[in-house]
C-alpha cells in the first residue's frame, strides 16, 4: 500500500517558515516531517517531540543507507 503524503507551502521563503508533510498510509497517521534550511525534523505520530538532522547529517546518513533509487 502507498503512502499519502500532503503537504502546505508557506507564502513566505523557505527560511522563514518550514514546509511540512503530513505522512499517512491507509487511514493511519504515521507522522510530521518538517523541512527547514537548517535541517529535517520527523513527529511521529502523537508526538510533540521529534527527531531533528541537519542536512549534512542527513547527506551522510543517506549515503550510507544500502538502497539506491534512479532519479
Amino acid at each position: 500500500m502507498a503512502h499519502k503524503v500532503t503537504f502546505s507551502i508557506p507564502t513566505r521563503e523557505l527560511g522563514r517558515a518550514d514546509i511540512t508533510f503530513n505522512v499517512t498510509r491507509g487511514n493511519q497517521k504515521l507522522g510530521t516531517l518538517k523541512i527547514s534550511r537548517g535541517s529535517l525534523v520527523w513527529y511521529p505520530r502523537d508526538h510533540t517531540y521529534g527527531h531533528k538532522i541537519r542536512w549534512t547529517e542527513f547527506d551522510i546518513a543517506a549515503q550510507e543507507y544500502p538502497r539506491e533509487e534512479r532519479r
